[in-house]
Formats: C-alpha cells, structure tokens, sequence
C-alpha cells in the first residue's frame, strides 16, 4: 500500500487531505483537522488534548543514532506540537514494533529513552502496546488537558502582526548531511551539528510561558522545516508573510561555507528544528518577548504578517517567494 502511494506520487500532506475527506466530522471540534493536535470538550471550557506520531527507523532514525535516543526522539516530536499550542502533556502511551533479534539491552533502552523524554518534559508513560514489526516502530500518544480559550492554534494571525521564531535554523539539516558521510565539518562544528540531530529539545517552557495572556495570534511547531511552516500558518490563517530575516546558526553557516552550500537552503527547508513559529500582535510584542525570556528562551522576530497572500522573503533590497516545501514522507530521502 505504501509502496502504492509513494507510486503515484502522494505525499505526506495529500495522503493526509485525502483521509480527512472521508472522516465525518464531530461535531463542535475544538481543535479543527490540520493543526499540531487533536481535541475532546469536557465541557464547560476544558479540554482533552491529544496528539499520536510514530518514528520509524528507516525514514527517521539516521545512521550512528542510538535507540535510547531514538526513544527519547519519539517523545520529543510529539511534545514540541504541545508545546506549540501551549499545553503541559501529562500521560504518554506507547505502541511499539520491534524486529525480530532484538535483545534485552536494545529493549532497556528504549524504555529508558521513552522515560527521558517523557519525564524532561513533566510527563509519565503509562502504558502501551508491543508487537512484532519488519523495522524498529515506535508510535507515541500524548495526553494534557488545557482551557480551550487558551489554545494557540494554527488560524488566527493578522495582518501587521510579528513572525517570530524561538531559536536559529538550519543545524539538523547540516547535522543530517554530515551523518550522510557526504560533508565535512571541524571538530566543534560537528559535536553541535549531530547533537542537534541526536538530541532535539522541545521549546515547551516558551510555549506555557507564552499561552493564557493573548499575545501570540497563531502557532506551529517548525519540525517539517521553516518554510512549510510559514505556509501553513499563512493557510490556515489566510494571510501572507514579508520576511526579512532569517535567523541561521553560526555552525549552520560554517558548515554550508565549507562544504559548498547554500545556509539559506539548509535554514528555510531542513526540517526537525522544534522551533516555535509564531505570530505576536505588535502592542504585545514587548510582553511576549519579557515572558519567554524569563524561562531563559528567546524571541526572534523574522517578518510580518501582511494582507497579500504570499510567503515572501526580502533581504539585501531583493524580494523572492519563499517555496511551500521542507520535510514530506513519501517525497523526502533521508
């Protein structure tokens, strides 16, 4: 079947489109089709919130990665689209497939992985499911609850509000490469470009801090890369974005100089950064900014949102479309 879809051409996103098409929809969702997470009234203004994502060794477990910190991954994907709606996850469930082979220690850390991620993040796995599987699966299941009002969703961005970012790009698309075996980078440089394949960090603390106070418009997690980000954003929203800045990481820059690459390239589309992607209204960007600072992050700004319904990036006096792409089972290579 997957062999099918991948035939055809289908990507991640249309699969998904398509499938939405034939679901009938609850009624009332708090949480409409499309966004990081998934919702269930329980009445009054509270919420359960709910988010389900898997990671499966061949498309997203790079050479040299350990199972624990495969493990720990798994978690952290599905924590940084909480994180990016402002909710605290509480509970993780836990679907594992395991090729045959695998032995004790392989199992033991996969369970302590799965512990650290979810006890990083305030969370405890409470159960799951196992079962045999023709490549390493581990699917995870997140639980919160949270105020329905206070939800940053996807929609809600206006014109003139601020883009803003949490961090720097482009060093899990380098941190890729190198794995690869293909690109070459100094000892310092590699250490910081690995480590931030093998070791994301959720920007929870800056999504709780930001939630509750209206300052942020609309909201998504950047693990499909910068870009398709923005666009989503923009979609959901039905606006467009003038950016001018793109905040590259120094390693990032290094890297790409080096090895004959365009940073630009490896910031706007490389994809597994968990950066928070943000729209602030503009009388509450001051506050937004003192709030994230005080649990030791940061606001980037990088743009603003406009009327015209284009992503646009304008640097050095020169306007150029931002593409809708960045990291897309069935299309992407690891």
């Amino acid at each position: 079947m997957v062999l099918g879809l991948a035939g055809e051409g289908l990507g991640e996103h249309e699969i998904i489109r398509l499938i939405q098409r034939r679901l009938t929809v609850m009624p009332d969702m708090p949480v409409p089709f499309g966004d990081d997470v998934s919702a269930v009234s329980l009445g009054s203004d509270e919420v359960a919130v709910l988010k389900t994502d898997m990671l499966v060794a061949k498309t997203d477990v790079p050479a040299g990665m350990s199972l624990f910190a495969a493990a720990r991954k798994a978690v952290v994907m599905n924590v940084s689209d909480f994180a990016a709606k402002g909710v605290l996850p509480s509970t993780v469930l836990v679907a594992l497939g395991l090729p045959r082979g695998f032995g004790a220690g392989d199992v033991v850390q996969i369970a302590d992985g799965l512990n650290a991620g979810a006890r990083e993040y305030g969370a405890y796995v409470v159960g799951g499911d196992t079962g045999e599987a023709s490549d390493l699966v581990i699917s995870i299941s997140l639980f919160g609850t949270a105020k329905q009002s206070v939800l940053m969703l996807r929609s809600g961005a206006k014109a003139g509000d601020v883009v803003a970012v949490t961090g720097l790009f482009g060093k899990s698309a380098a941190g890729l490469r190198l794995l690869l075996g293909n690109c070459e980078a100094s000892a310092a440089v590699r250490d910081v470009l690995v480590d931030a394949v093998f070791n994301p960090k959720a920007r929870l603390r800056e999504g709780l801090a930001l939630r509750g106070y209206g300052y942020v418009s609309s909201s998504i997690d950047s693990s499909d890369g910068l870009a398709w980000s923005l666009h989503e954003l923009a979609r959901m929203s039905n606006v467009g974005f003038l950016i001018d800045r793109v905040p590259i990481a120094s390693e990032a820059e290094e890297f790409a100089l080096r090895n004959g690459l365009d940073a630009l390239e490896l910031a706007l589309y490389g994809g597994e950064e968990y950066e928070l992607v943000l729209t602030v209204k503009p009388e509450k960007w001051s506050e937004a900014k003192a709030v994230v600072e005080v649990v030791g992050g940061c606001l980037i700004p990088i743009g603003k949102a406009t009327y015209e319904k284009q992503v646009i990036l304008e640097m050095d006096g020169e306007k150029r479309v931002i593409e809708a792409r960045g990291w897309e089972h069935f299309k992407s290579q690891i």
